[in-house]
Order: structure tokens, then C-alpha cells, then sequence
């Protein structure tokens, strides 16, 4: 008899431990407080270096603290874009078609802690730094296509919510079935739109090069940042095909644990 107590424990307490494992918010609370902190490291910079160092493009100042930053940054998030996606991509599951229903719940899981990261670093890049941007260059008339403002926001977060799009992506269509054996438009438009608005950022300095729009961001040159920013609205998209499959596992999934 109190064997039998002692295994109906042990079940309950597998079972219970299986249920908070399908999603841990540990490792997404970390992942967007670190998001968050680069955001107000790159905010106490600029209040620290912008007015003094960063109005005159040609002072040596300004090669120092701030042409210094841009080549860090894109040094750092080549290699962070890089070994990332290989990294994803090396590890990935060549077993898909085995896969049971509880594990494959869990990725969908730990897909959607990845897209909610992904969505909190383009908060500050497509909102708070980009408004900053604009109120920036109606003060300060620019020099130079590179400035602290732009070091920041193109050269800084953009590139930081592509790389957490792209690590979402490629673990999505190496991990799940879903993504794997078919085309997903709304993962694609949620990972490709927003990164297109770096590659907008070379017809964003050639119109600024020719007109003077200091800074009005309603005018033309501007729909690109407009049209790729908005495209992050696919991922309500993705969240509904990630529910109706998990919806269809659920059943299975008890029933696997109910044997166990």
C-alpha cells in the first residue's frame, strides 16, 4: 500500500514538473531584460556623448566616441548574426517526423517566448529610439549620414531585433513540423518585413542627401520605415498557427501522459 501512495506520488510530481517545463518564462524574462538594458546602456550613452562629442563629424572626438561605437556594433552583431543561425542550424532536429506531441508543444512554447523577445526589441527600435531619431534632427541639422542618433538606432537596434528575428525563424523551421514541412507567410513577412527597414536606411540617406526634411516623417522618403515597420503584425498571424497545431497535439499529448 504504501508503495502504490509512494508511485501515485511520484506521478503527480512528474506530471506536475512536465506541465511547468512545456513553458519557462525564466530564460524570456532574462532574454528582454537584456534587450532592455542595451536600450538604456545606448540611451545613458548618448546623453553622456551626443552634445559634446557628437555635433561635428569631422572632430576627432567624434571619430573616437562615436565611429568607435559603429564599428563595434557592426562587428559585434555579424558575429552574433552569424553563429547564431549556424549554431540553430547545426543543432537542428533531423528526426522531425518523430517527434511526440508533448516536446513539439514545449518548442512551440519556447518559439513564442523567442517572437515575444523579438517584439520587445523592435518596441525600442521602430518606436522609442526612432521617435528620438526624428526629434534629434529638428534640433541638429546633420553632417554626416552617421550620426549619434543613427549609430544607435540603424546600426544598433535594428541590427539586435534582426538577429532575434532570424534565431526565431531558423528555429522555427528546424525545430517544428509545422514551419518545417511548409511555408509560413506570416513568419516570413514578421521576419523579413522588419529587417528590410535597414536596407531601407541606404534610400533614407540618399533622399536626405538631395531634400532638406529636418525631419517630417510623414513625408514619402519615409513610407519604407512605414511599410517593413507595420509588416510586424504578421506575428498575430504566426500566433494563430501555433494555437490551432497546438490545439490539435493537446488531446494527443494527455493521452501520452495519461500512459506514462
Amino acid at each position: 500500500m504504501a508503495s502504490t501512495t509512494s508511485e501515485v506520488t511520484k506521478k503527480v510530481t512528474e506530471e506536475v514538473t512536465e506541465k511547468k517545463s512545456l513553458f519557462n518564462l525564466n530564460w524570456v524574462i532574462g532574454g528582454s531584460l537584456l534587450v532592455l538594458s542595451i536600450a538604456m546602456a545606448a540611451r545613458w550613452y548618448q546623453g553622456w556623448a551626443a552634445w559634446d562629442y557628437g555635433l561635428d563629424s569631422t572632430h576627432i572626438d567624434f571619430q573616437t566616441y562615436w565611429m568607435t561605437l559603429l564599428y563595434v556594433e557592426i562587428a559585434v552583431f555579424s558575429i552574433l548574426f552569424i553563429v547564431s543561425n549556424v549554431g540553430l542550424w547545426m543543432t537542428r532536429d533531423r528526426d522531425l517526423p518523430n517527434l511526440d506531441a508533448r516536446t513539439e508543444i514545449s518548442r512551440y512554447m519556447k518559439l513564442i517566448g523567442m517572437l515575444f523577445v523579438y517584439a520587445f526589441a523592435f518596441v525600442f527600435a521602430g518606436s522609442f529610439f526612432a521617435e528620438q531619431d526624428a526629434a534629434w534632427h529638428q534640433v541638429v541639422v546633420r553632417d554626416t549620414s552617421f550620426t549619434p542618433s543613427h549609430i544607435i538606432e540603424f546600426y544598433g537596434m535594428f541590427p539586435m531585433f534582426i538577429c532575434l528575428g532570424f534565431a526565431s525563424y531558423i528555429y522555427a523551421i528546424t525545430r517544428l513540423p509545422l514551419f518545417a514541412k511548409n511555408v509560413s507567410i506570416p513568419l516570413i513577412i514578421a521576419v523579413i518585413g522588419p529587417m528590410m527597414v535597414l536596407p531601407n536606411v541606404g534610400y533614407n540617406e540618399w533622399g536626405h542627401a538631395f531634400w532638406l526634411m529636418e525631419e517630417y516623417f510623414t513625408v514619402p522618403l519615409h513610407y519604407g520605415f512605414v511599410f517593413f515597420g507595420w509588416s510586424i503584425m504578421a506575428l498575430g498571424g504566426i500566433l494563430v498557427q501555433i494555437m490551432s497545431r497546438i490545439s490539435v497535439l493537446m488531446p494527443t499529448a494527455f493521452h501520452l501522459k495519461a500512459d506514462a
